[in-house]
């Protein structure tokens, strides 16, 4: 599995269960509660073997993560560093986090409470200390406390195939979601490409829409403001990035059979064109250009773009975080598990290697966003501080912003698979939302 997840902006972004870990893990992991992994004074004397979970399988089978922890070894000669590549990551973890057995080293699920991170992550540091040096801090900020680091940070936006754009004749990108079907409308009128690809079956790929919220109106409140207002009001982001996705699905621009998609076969398939356009993150674009090159197609046909609104004549961009890395609050090597962390994210060339934002504050935009800083695309980190009540809103109405299914249900609805119509659905939505705010907090 090679796909990333977007921490919450509200990242990215995966596939998480719904009742992931509320009773189950209760017990086992609360034992050290508070607990902090302290970075090493003397990286000669850190010792320890340390597992380390991830979900980049691909990187663990064909070697690439033995690289890593070869290098790491130059600075820390008395630490082993050990991969557990899970596939099913979500799955999987949530069950091994019901023990003390998750690893010494593991990426935050994303259905994890945000209060509950001291019950399960030792501390990395204040806030204070660590938001001097590294972005995204706020994302797994407790009481003052950092519990996880992302190595990498991602922005949302169209992958798309120029050339397939470019045979429809469009040549720059659409600044108004009205735009951009006209544009889907065109590729399905002038080339045999399916205009835009849902990738529905996996499920985690809608979730990615979620990601564009921040982008529409621009603003880093439009997750805190989530806790005091309906999200699919008129004018909302919400709104404007469902009916996008429900115009697309209902004016039959997208695949024949949504139920049918493959994720890992839409990569090569976008790559030589049958597929014209995917909602998906920064992450993504070094995987279809792997893919068009593994096609015998150019690389440099795989673009992306951003959401089609702008504000004040420009594009906007939300930068966000992709999984926090956390110490297991425990491991019996705290500070071998806390070295791997911070080497990881800051010596390692982890994020260039990814093509993706590094979190170190001063860094430069790596080269795959160069069209986003050709046009001058605004970047905007948004405000955490209502994070945990949005959160609260979010499970308490059974909507899952970060989830597929309401997502799929909309897509459903839009194909004619379920009965109902959007402001309908919308509107039971914000219904829902809204009786949880009245309660939430409280």
């Amino acid at each position: 599995m090679t796909l990333h997840r977007l921490q919450k902006t509200r990242a990215v972004v995966l596939p998480v269960a719904a009742a992931l870990l509320v009773a189950g893990c209760t017990g086992s992991g609360a034992s050290s509660e508070g607990a902090d992994a302290k970075a090493a004074a003397d990286p000669a004397k850190v010792s320890g073997t340390i597992t380390v979970l991830t979900h980049r399988t691909d990187w663990v089978q064909d070697g690439t993560m033995k690289k890593y922890a070869d290098e790491f070894r130059r600075t820390y000669p008395g630490v082993t560093v050990k991969f557990d590549g899970i596939t099913d990551y979500e799955g999987e973890v949530k069950i091994r986090m019901n023990t003390r057995n998750y690893g010494d080293v593991l990426m935050i699920p994303g259905a994890i409470k945000k209060s509950d991170y001291p019950r399960f992550f030792a501390s990395l540091g204040t806030r204070a200390e660590r938001a001097a040096k590294f972005r995204f801090t706020d994302f797994t900020t407790v009481d003052g406390k950092v519990y996880g680091q992302s190595p990498i940070g991602v922005a949302p936006g169209f992958v798309y195939n120029k050339k397939v754009w470019k045979a429809a004749g469009i040549t720059d990108w659409p600044t108004t979601p009205a735009e951009f079907l006209t544009g889907l409308k065109a590729i399905k009128a002038r080339t045999d490409a399916v205009p835009y690809y849902t990738n529905f079956k996996d499920m985690w790929p809608l979730t990615q829409w979620t990601q564009a919220m921040g982008s529409v109106g621009c603003s880093v409140l439009a997750n805190d403001d989530l806790a005091d207002h309906d999200p699919w009001a008129e004018g909302s982001d919400l709104r404007t990035i469902d009916t996008l996705l429900y115009d697309t699905v209902h004016d039959k621009l997208v695949e024949k059979d949504p139920s049918t998609t493959n994720w890992e076969g839409s990569k090569p398939r976008l790559a030589k064109g049958e597929i014209a356009t995917m909602w998906l993150g920064s992450w993504a674009i070094s995987q279809f250009r792997d893919a068009a090159e593994k096609a015998g197609t150019d690389p440099g046909d795989i673009g992306f773009m951003p959401f089609p609104a702008q504000v004040d004549g420009r594009f906007c961009a939300v930068a966000a975080p992709d999984y926090g890395q956390a110490v297991n609050v425990n491991s019996a090597h705290k500070e071998a598990a806390r070295a791997w962390i911070d080497w990881l994210t800051e010596k390692s060339g982890y994020a260039a290697d990814n093509l993706a934002l590094s979190p170190l504050k001063g860094a430069p935009l790596p080269d795959v966003l160069k069209p986003y800083t050709d046009r001058k695309v605004k970047f905007i980190e948004l405000d955490q501080a209502k994070g945990a009540l949005v959160d609260e809103i979010d499970n308490a109405a059974e909507i899952g912003l970060e989830k597929p299914d309401y997502r799929q249900d909309l897509v459903d609805i839009a194909r004619g698979a379920k009965k109902g119509t959007l402001d309908g659905y919308l509107a039971g939505l914000s219904a829902r939302w809204t009786e949880a705010a009245r309660t939430a907090g409280s």
